[in-house]
């Protein structure tokens, strides 16, 4: 039997949002430079193409993150639905904004990317690990085995 290998790869992206009805400083529109952290276990490939040896190409790994979550979320402006903030005016005149389902926490993000990311890897490679870093010293993160 082989061993379980986890690999990582971090992303960064900017985003705006805001939290409604927050007490504090957040409910305000504001921005974050975000980084995200995915981790994945799995297995390295023992055949003879290409990935051999990996658990999965870290470039496949990036060709992912950033057509699913990267791409749509940096330089946007993320609100909830119900947001107070979201008005067709503001529609018009922010041509990245995106409207979620969700408070937009850094807690309810990740959980979301779980959702979207879940099923999104090779068979064999479990997706283990998110840690999505909001400011220099605040981050939420997410384990598979904790759920």
């Amino acid at each position: 039997m082989s061993d379980f290998i986890r690999i990582t790869k971090e992303f960064d992206f900017e985003m705006a949002h805001a939290l409604d009805f927050h007490s504090g400083k957040c409910k305000n529109i504001h921005g974050h430079s975000y980084k995200l952290s995915v981790t994945l276990k799995g297995i390295p490939n023992i055949s003879t193409e290409s990935d051999a040896g990996m658990v999965m190409d870290f470039g496949d790994l990036k060709k992912i993150i950033k057509k699913l979550i990267v791409d749509k979320l940096d330089h946007a402006l993320v609100l909830s639905k119900n947001s107070p903030y979201y008005t067709s005016n503001l529609e018009q005149h922010t041509p990245k904004l995106v409207l979620v389902d969700y408070q937009p926490t850094c807690e309810n993000m990740l959980l979301d990317f779980r959702n979207i990311l879940k099923d999104k890897f090779p068979e064999g490679t479990e997706l283990l690990h998110l840690k999505l870093r909001e400011t220099a010293t605040g981050y939420a993160e997410w384990f598979a085995y904790d759920n």
